[in-house]
């Protein structure tokens, strides 16, 4: 049967197809096996389908996922080098809460002898250098359209 993936959670593993019959399926990342093209919004599939659960999903050639530009890992990257320990970067890719959590141990550190702060620019440094070593379609599918807040 032919569908799309209306979406799926890196974190979780697990995904929902819209079949052509109208229906909606589950899938789990085990049944993916496309090794090439990875689940994400929008991909059309070829997939059977029985009782609400999709088994044995291949991509369709076509569904190639170019990245949409909306965010840049370059950008993300540079920001977390330089502004990474007041979680400028979390900010820039949506994950607000991430910000918030980054900006907040940072102010902690100036109370605790620079310690949280340290450790804070720390994580900030090792996330840039993730940014870097990504692949543009790899980040834009993990960390923007997943929106993956932590390494």
């Amino acid at each position: 049967m032919k569908g799309k993936v209306l979406d799926f959670n890196l974190q979780s593993g697990e995904g929902i197809i819209s079949g052509s019959d109208g229906q909606r399926y589950s899938f789990t990342n085990a049944e993916w096996k496309s090794s090439d093209i990875h689940p994400t919004k929008d991909v059309e599939v070829d997939f059977a389908g029985a009782d609400g659960v999709a088994t044995g999903i291949y991509a369709e050639a076509k569904a190639v996922v170019v990245s949409t530009g909306e965010k840049s890992k370059v950008v993300a990257g540079i920001l977390a080098l330089f502004l990474g320990a007041f979680g400028v970067h979390k900010f820039y890719l949506g994950c607000t809460t991430a910000g918030v959590i980054m900006l907040a141990v940072w102010f902690l550190g100036l109370i605790l002898v620079g310690i949280p702060s340290l450790i804070i620019g720390l994580i900030a440094f090792i996330e840039a250098l993730i940014y870097f070593f990504k692949s543009d379609a790899d980040f834009d599918r993990i960390y923007v359209k997943n929106k993956k807040c932590w390494f």
